[in-house]
């Protein structure tokens, strides 16, 4: 946490002491760089989602949500950066770490609608409607009180700690899970283009790859005990942390069609034939 000087403080609150390794020029100048980058970007790709959802349009959905979160993250990081006095800051710190959690499940749930699609195909398309999907983000958004009013509350903190670390570890397994289960149906989904196959693959290797870089560190930071004594893996998590809005930019960017089917053609593990009538004929 930060003090309102470039030093490392330590404050009092709530009987949990809240360190300030945020105020390093290189973390400073890093948040700077995100905001003015990831901001006008993420409200850009918001617009664009949402003049695309139609009926039964679940992705987009689970996407403009998660870009929602992100511009939540971006608020406090403006509100970081502005300094504010020892008040607002926690409440923003707050707002921030709920964020955080409604955009990791929102990745979840984006893995989850790519996994079904190939997976349970029949299902899936029946299923799939706004409506439920709509449910689906309440629920997503409700969630990440579980670990917030704890914290709120002061109740004692190594709960609020165990929780959060629950919260980004159980998606590990979820992802892999998704992942493996993709690559196990992936020949037999015949209804579902080639093209549409490489893009739904990116996507969760994407997302595998994105949580693994971004929170990983985070979670060893909640986990092991002496890893919050490291000055350097401090500001290196904080900084990947704040990373995690401009890598869901770069969902943004996979779920949408045209160039980027070229280089998942070409990046792709899974070779598969750009002629479906060919498989058809098998």
């Amino acid at each position: 946490m930060e003090s309102n000087n470039n030093s490392n403080v330590t404050s009092q609150n709530n009987g949990h002491n809240y360190t300030d390794y945020d105020y390093s020029i290189e973390t400073y100048v890093m948040t700077c760089v995100i905001i003015s980058i990831g901001l006008p970007l993420t409200l850009a790709a918001i617009y664009s989602l949402y003049s695309q959802v139609q009926n039964n349009s679940v992705a987009p959905i689970f996407i403009i949500n998660l870009l929602i979160s992100d511009i939540i993250q971006f608020c406090y990081m403006i509100v970081l950066v502005a300094k504010p006095d020892w008040k607002i800051y926690e409440i923003f710190c707050y707002i921030y770490y709920y964020s955080v959690l409604a955009s990791v499940g929102f990745m979840v749930c984006v893995a989850l609608e790519r996994y079904l699609g190939i997976a349970w195909p029949l299902w899936y398309h029946v299923r799939r409607t706004i409506k439920i999907s709509l449910v689906v983000c309440v629920v997503v958004w409700t969630l990440p009180f579980v670990y917030v009013l704890p914290l709120y509350f002061s109740v004692k903190f190594e709960i609020s700690e165990t929780i959060f670390a629950v919260f980004l570890l159980v998606p590990f397994p979820l992802l892999i899970f998704f992942l493996g289960g993709i690559f196990k149906s992936l020949f037999a989904a015949i209804s579902v283009s080639s093209d549409e196959k490489r893009r739904i693959v990116g996507i969760l290797v994407l997302v595998l790859l994105i949580y693994t870089l971004v929170f990983l560190p985070t979670i060893i930071w909640y986990l092991v005990e002496d890893a919050s004594d490291n000055h350097t893996f401090n500001n290196l998590t904080f900084i990947l942390l704040r990373f995690s809005p401009l890598a869901d930019l770069i969902l943004y960017v996979f779920m949408r069609k045209g160039a980027i089917d070229k280089l998942l053609a070409s990046l792709c593990c899974c070779r598969m034939d750009s002629d479906d009538n060919s498989r058809s004929s098998v």
